[in-house]
């Protein structure tokens, strides 16, 4: 009869990841940073635990988005008064908080749960390239891009 093998929290090895967002595509690019973060990338991947790992992003602000999501991508939020809705497309919230969208794309494909909002806190995202995570020693991570992919 075959176990499941559920990893002990000390035997789950972290590391850290830096990613540079410089001309990377949104979606592609919060996609791996997800799976990272979650742990989907190692053998020991349990659905319930946090077996991810930690993921610097920086050039936060040279994300971009293909055809005209610039002006037509809505970011929104409430204060939560009546009538208390702001909209603001990707192009003024690149320019306002470059940091946010990153953040936004990455929470939205991550568990809807306390766990998804444990993995959220090992997302760290900086625009330019300066991080203050040198002493954690990252490694790079490369996105895989589909070769000629940019028209």
């Amino acid at each position: 009869m075959n176990k499941t093998v559920v990893p002990k929290l000390e035997d789950i090895e972290k590391k850290w990841f830096i990613v540079d967002a410089q001309d990377q595509r949104l979606g592609r690019l919060a996609t791996e940073i997800a799976n990272v973060l979650r742990g989907k990338n190692k053998p020991t991947f349990t659905p319930h635990l946090d077996t991810g790992d930690f993921v610097i992003v920086v050039n936060a602000e040279k994300v971009v988005v293909t055809g005209k999501k610039g002006e037509q991508k809505l970011y929104r939020r409430h204060s939560g008064r009546p009538g208390g809705m702001k909209t603001e497309t990707f192009d003024k919230l690149q320019k306002r908080i470059p940091e946010r969208i990153i953040e936004t794309a990455v929470k939205g494909m991550l568990p809807k749960n306390s766990l998804g909002r444990t993995l959220f806190t090992k997302l760290k995202v900086y625009t330019g390239s300066n991080h203050p995570h040198t002493a954690q020693k990252p490694e790079v991570l490369t996105i895989n891009t589909i070769p000629g992919g940019d028209k």
